[in-house]
């Protein structure tokens, strides 16, 4: 059925928001594949990403996936005019990394679709560097020279060796949710979230927040100086027929539920 699915592109693309919290407008969104199975009905990422990647599917997804949200996402910068320039997050699997060609397949997407290469954003997992250090070393090297810019995501539960952050050309670490859920509470994991904000800081790189989804755990994050966020508390992930609507119903400002919360002070 995966296989199926894959030859006659039965995925669809939802996009979650993610917000800048030094200005309190949307930056752009994170793409995330959606299956809907005929029989049983929708199959989510967890399952069918790794199933794709057992069986040699993987690429070919991936691939799907990324020309599928750049030319949706393009066509709405299209409409929206360039005054707003919306960033799209696209998420590659370590086991992206062993194709040689991988490089000269996300060029090729960006140039099929008009997309602008600045605005993308590749989001990978610390695994990576247990799978494929040397190649992905250069090949983010080689991203990075093409002006896409890359997230490490779920910081803070993989690769323990932090020293790869110093050799890479790494532009945003993504706190991983397990983190920001008790963050409300002080504790360790919100000394976690500010020494990882810290680090960041050090580095040159931004933060941010995964899996937000309450005023409070907003508060601290602000708090804590910390650029952006994305959970359930701003928006669930849409399909993309609700997307532009989104966007142009949000001009600048946070959805109404928040347009009462400060703004923080703009954090460079």
């Amino acid at each position: 059925d995966l296989r199926r699915a894959v030859e006659h592109d039965e995925f669809s693309v939802f996009y979650q928001p993610i917000y800048s919290l030094s200005n309190d407008k949307i930056e752009g969104f994170e793409a995330l594949a959606r299956w809907e199975h005929p029989s049983m009905g929708e199959i989510p990422p967890d399952r069918f990403i790794p199933l794709a990647e057992e069986i040699g599917l993987i690429d070919a997804l991936g691939e799907q996936i990324l020309r599928k949200a750049c030319r949706q996402i393009h066509s709405i910068q299209n409409n929206i005019g360039d005054e707003k320039q919306l960033i799209l997050n696209v998420n590659l699997s370590c086991k992206q990394f062993a194709h040689p060609h991988l490089v000269k397949k996300i060029r090729h997407v960006l140039t099929e679709t008009g997309f602008r290469p600045a605005n993308l954003k590749l989001e990978i997992t610390e695994s990576v560097f247990f799978e494929h250090r040397d190649r992905a070393i250069e090949m983010l090297k080689e991203l990075r020279k093409h002006e896409i810019e890359i997230n490490i995501d779920d910081f803070g539960t993989g690769y323990s060796n932090l020293s790869y952050l110093t050799k890479l050309p790494i532009s945003t670490l993504k706190i991983d949710r397990t983190f920001i859920d008790s963050i409300e509470n002080g504790g360790n994991n919100s000394e976690i979230v500010q020494t990882i904000i810290a680090l960041a800081r050090s580095l040159g790189m931004k933060v941010i927040a995964e899996g937000v989804e309450n005023e409070i755990q907003l508060e601290k994050l602000r708090d804590l100086n910390c650029e952006g966020a994305q959970g359930y508390y701003f928006a669930k992930p849409m399909p993309f027929d609700e997307v532009e609507d989104f966007v142009n119903d949000s001009p600048g400002i946070l959805p109404p539920n928040l347009d009462q919360v400060p703004i923080a002070p703009t954090v460079q």
